[in-house]
C-alpha cells in the first residue's frame, strides 16, 4: 500500500499511530496524522503554516476538541478510520494531479484539507490554507517532496534524528526501517559491523532491543555538520544491559544522517562503550 509513499511520509503514518496511542485512540484518526505530520516535516509546516508555535496551538485545538483516554500501548494494533483511509487514497490523487512519481507529505497536507468535516481539515482550513493555493506552489517546483527551501538541510538531518530517537524507545523494525538507508552499517558495541537492511533486520532484536528498556535514559551530547550535507549527533546512553548481563554500561552512538533522495536516513550508527558500572 505504501510503496510510493516517501519514507517521511511513512514516518508520518508511524508518528501518527503513536499519537493516537498517547490520546487512547483506539483508531488513528485525522488529527492524529496531522500531528504526524507537523512533527516530522518541519519544513513544510514553516512554509505553509508559518511560527513553530503553530503545532503547539493545533495540539493545544485538539486536546480541547477530543476525549483523552488512557494511553493505549504501541504494540496493540491500531487501525485507520475511514476518514484517514479517505486521505490516503486522496493523498495519492494529488500525487497523479501533479504528475509526481512519489506520495510525499505534500500531498498528504492537502489531502487533510480536502476531507470535509474532519477535524485534521477544519483546523487547517481555520489557518487559511486552501488546496488550490498548495497545489499551485506545489507545481512550480515539478516532482519535488517536501519544499525544503524554507529550511536549512541539516535541520531536516537534525529532525529525522529526533524522530528516530524517539522512535527507538518504542522498538519496532517495521517502524525504525524507514529511518535507515537501504545500504547502512550498524558498528554494534563489539566492533562488529552490519551492512543493510535485510542483514540488520535479522539482528534488529540484539541490536536495539538494549536502549528500549524502560530505565535506559539517552542524552544527545551535540550534533555538527558532517561531510556532503550530511549531519552527525552522539548521544550518550546509560544504564545500558545486554542478554542477561546484569553490568550496566554507558555507550556513546554515533549517527551519520545524510540526504538520500529527498528524504533523510541514516547511513552510518556506531556504538563504544563507554564505561562498564
Amino acid at each position: 500500500m505504501f510503496e510510493r509513499y516517501t519514507e517521511r511520509a511513512r514516518r508520518v503514518i508511524f508518528f501518527a499511530r503513536y499519537e493516537a496511542s498517547q490520546y487512547g485512540s483506539p483508531y488513528i484518526e485525522t488529527e492524529h496524522l496531522l500531528l504526524g505530520l507537523l512533527r516530522e516535516d518541519p519544513g513544510l509546516r514553516g512554509q505553509f503554516l508559518g511560527p513553530t508555535t503553530v503545532a503547539a496551538d493545533i495540539r493545544t485545538e485538539i486536546e480541547r476538541q477530543i476525549t483523552r483516554r488512557e494511553r493505549i500501548s504501541t504494540s496493540v494494533e491500531m487501525p485507520l478510520t475511514e476518514e484517514c483511509k479517505k486521505v490516503l487514497k486522496m493523498a495519492a490523487e494529488e500525487s497523479e494531479r501533479l504528475a509526481h512519481r512519489h506520495i510525499g507529505t505534500e500531498h498528504v497536507l492537502v489531502a487533510l484539507l480536502r476531507v470535509e468535516g474532519s477535524l485534521a481539515g477544519r483546523l487547517l482550513r481555520e489557518r487559511g490554507l486552501k488546496p488550490e493555493a498548495i497545489r499551485e506552489q506545489l507545481a512550480k517546483t515539478p516532482g519535488c517532496v517536501s519544499p525544503k527551501a524554507a529550511v536549512e538541510p541539516s535541520r531536516g538531518a537534525l529532525a529525522t534524528m529526533d524522530s528516530f530517537l524517539s522512535g527507538l524507545k518504542w522498538y519496532n523494525w517495521e517502524q525504525l526501517a524507514p529511518f535507515f538507508s537501504r545500504n547502512m552499517h550498524f558498528v554494534d558495541s563489539k566492533g562488529k559491523c552490519w551492512r543493510g537492511r535485510n542483514e540488520i533486520e535479522k539482528q534488529f532484536e540484539m541490536l536495539f532491543a538494549p536502549y528500549a528498556k524502560k530505565n535506559v535514559t539517552f542524552v544527545l551530547e551535540g550534533t555538527y555538520p558532517g561531510p556532503a550535507e550530511s549531519a552527525v549527533a552522539n548521544i550518550l546512553w546509560e544504564n545500558v544491559t545486554f542478554g542477561g548481563e546484569a553490568t550496566r554500561s554507558m555507550h556513546r552512538m554515533t549517527v551519520i544522517v545524510a540526504q538520500e533522495g529527498e528524504d533523510w536516513v541514516i547511513f552510518l550508527l556506531q556504538v563504544t562503550p563507554v564505561v562498564g558500572n
